[in-house]
């Protein structure tokens, strides 16, 4: 019963208690005073009646002094003295059918009290039960069953990710003629990991399987098998497959599975692990004594390292599935999903779009498109046109512009040059990414942005990219020294970038000329608080001491280069900046153009290995 019906049924029940008093006043009110017989008659040699009226045996009535009474006299049959002596004392006896009206009304004024009360008692005694019973359901399956009542999502609406629905497709087929592999004696696996950043489609594709496959799909979380009372999660991975074996064949789907899932023995502190209990029933679940066949694991993670090794062994999660994010094509192909139903402008080019979006998942895509059609609606548009999405893009990446904020005009000036600075090193440096976008438009906590796109996606970096991207880093603080003779604290977020990089060279990647191709660190970028704490570096403290001389001079040598660039380049950088303060916003054709026309000094061949810093002039 939900909450809306029992108020309900509360107030309909207050209400009939409450009709139910008024009716019984008002009849005790209209009736009168209760008489015995004896007493009507002596009332009647006084002469103390007005009005009577004979309804059978009952005797009703006004007095002299005007209140009314009431009285239980012998048989009709038996009346006429009484008749007589009324007409004797003045009064004319007045005479009503008899029925059983009154005794209904009687019967129903004193019964309704008793039934609404009766039914409230039960309402709360069902409600007392129902409270026992969700007390000890605690072990039941929160799974919800998709069935057909939802919309049906097939592979036609999951693109980016072919090779994963490659894969996924003969888990469809199985469902559907499980003969075609069993004949020759094969056996489809138990189980199906995938493993993808978040907002890749996971959840997604899981459900296209279920909708292709046109069998029951159960979807739970992580983290809804496991609770404060100890033993609620292996209760309900029980119950769960025992729904699920009545439905086979069928799909589980837990989503998260890292958090049930995770390493055991890593816990601190000892003691009963709830959770390590609820993963070993899902072991002995998926590869126990009983078969389960005919129900299929699905299960979704973006942190497959930190899962249990048993729980990736064959014959549990046999196949792996990675769901990566999409590339151009992907990406094209999953905006024209998510803008079907947008009336777009003929000048929406989905290519473009798809090209200056990297790294962008099928989440962030969905996203990309609605805050374009938000941003056409609060606009008055009819159609979303191309500035929509670029500026979506731009809110998406820094968040919505700050016109409000007042920026003095010192602080305008440095931003300017800031921004410069970075767009003019990114620009003449050989194989650095296009220049894409210069603003000193304030956006999130930033006060000015430079964006530069790559022509095509990117699946490696060779040393000279990554060094190129820790010299761009390093133009802006560059550009503040030699025009200011004074650095500010702008360029925060810039050297935290930069000095990731350089430190992802020396340690992973084993870019150093000092130190070597070695890898320093030999654990997981990903931080497990279990294994963390147990950690040990694998290498001594003048090997640490190396490392940070050398990630330094990497940071120092790329910081003198862009000083190096922006110096020669003086006249560019003063001519981009001053256009900068006058205009706040530059595209690529723009800028291209403007630093063109300013004849720049190219880059030598051999700016990174120079020595020297150019002395800066005109400062």
């Amino acid at each position: 019963m939900t909450r809306f019906s029992r108020q309900n049924l509360i107030a309909f029940v207050l209400v009939l208690i409450g009709v139910a008093a008024f009716l019984n006043l008002g009849q005790i009110g209209r009736r009168g005073e209760q008489l015995d017989f004896r007493t009507f008659m002596e009332m009647v040699d006084k002469g103390e009646i007005a009005e009577v009226t004979f309804k059978g045996q009952e005797i009703s009535g006004v007095t002299s002094r005007q209140s009314r009474f009431r009285t239980v006299g012998p048989a009709p049959e038996f009346q006429e003295p009484v008749y007589h002596s009324l007409v004797e004392h003045g009064v004319t006896p007045n005479f009503a059918e008899s029925s059983d009206e009154s005794l209904w009304f009687t019967a129903l004024v004193t019964l309704v009290p008793m039934v609404a009360f009766v039914l409230l008692f039960v309402w709360f005694m069902r409600n007392v039960q129902g409270a026992n019973n969700r007390a000890l359901s605690f072990g039941k399956s929160r799974a919800r069953m998709l069935g057909d009542g939802g919309r049906r999502v097939t592979f036609e609406d999951v693109a980016g990710i072919e090779e994963s629905k490659e894969e996924l497709s003969e888990i469809v087929e199985f469902l559907k003629d499980p003969r075609k592999f069993t004949r020759l004696g094969g056996r489809i696996p138990k189980g199906v990991l995938l493993m993808g950043s978040p907002g890749t489609g996971k959840t997604l594709l899981a459900r296209a399987v279920a909708g292709e496959a046109g069998v029951p799909f159960y979807s739970i979380s992580g983290s809804d098998f496991v609770e404060m009372f100890v033993g609620v999660g292996a209760s309900r991975v029980r119950d769960l497959f025992e729904q699920a074996k009545k439905s086979a064949p069928c799909i589980i789907f837990i989503d998260e599975i890292d958090a049930v899932g995770r390493h055991r023995g890593a816990g601190l502190g000892g003691g009963h692990d709830e959770r390590e209990q609820t993963l070993n029933q899902l072991l002995v679940e998926m590869d126990g004594f009983e078969g389960t066949e005919g129900i299929i694991v699905v299960a979704a993670t973006n942190r497959p390292d930190v899962l249990d090794p048993a729980l990736l062994r064959p014959g549990r999660f046999d196949r792996r599935v990675t769901v990566p994010n999409p590339d151009v094509r992907g990406r094209e192909e999953i905006l024209r999903i998510h803008s079907k139903r947008m009336p777009l402008d003929p000048n929406v080019n989905v290519g473009r779009i798809a090209k200056v979006t990297p790294g962008f998942s099928g989440a962030d895509l969905e996203n990309l498109c609605n805050e374009a059609a938000l941003l056409a609606a609060r606009r008055n548009k009819t159609q979303v046109d191309m500035a929509d999405f670029e500026e979506a893009r731009s809110k998406i990446y820094m968040g919505p512009e700050r016109r409000s904020l007042f920026m003095p005009d010192p602080v305008k000036q440095k931003t300017a040059y800031h921004e410069a600075g970075h767009a003019i090193v990114a620009h003449l440096l050989p194989g650095h990414d296009p220049v894409h976008k210069v603003t000193i438009v304030p956006r999130g906590r930033a006060l000015g942005v430079t964006w530069t796109m790559p022509e095509e996606d990117q699946l490696s970096q060779t040393r000279e990219q990554l060094i190129h991207g820790i010299t761009m880093a390093m133009g802006g603080r560059a550009a503040e020294e030699i025009v200011f003779s004074e650095i500010t604290g702008g360029a925060r977020s810039d050297l935290q970038q930069a000095t990731q990089i350089a430190r992802h060279m020396v340690c992973d990647l084993g870019m150093s000329d000092d130190l070597g191709p070695v890898a320093w660190d030999s654990g997981s970028d990903e931080v497990f608080l279990g294994r963390q704490m147990s950690r040990v570096k694998n290498y001594s403290e003048a090997t640490a001491r190396r490392i940070d001389e050398e990630v330094r001079r990497i940071l120092t040598r790329a910081y003198d280069a862009a000083k190096n660039i922006l110096t020669e380049n003086k006249h560019v950088l003063d001519t981009v900046a001053q256009t900068l303060i006058e205009r706040e916003s530059l595209d690529a054709e723009e800028f291209a153009e403007l630093v063109r026309k300013a004849d720049p000094v190219p880059v030598e061949p051999g700016w990174w290995t120079a020595a020297t810093v150019v002395s800066p002039t005109n400062a």
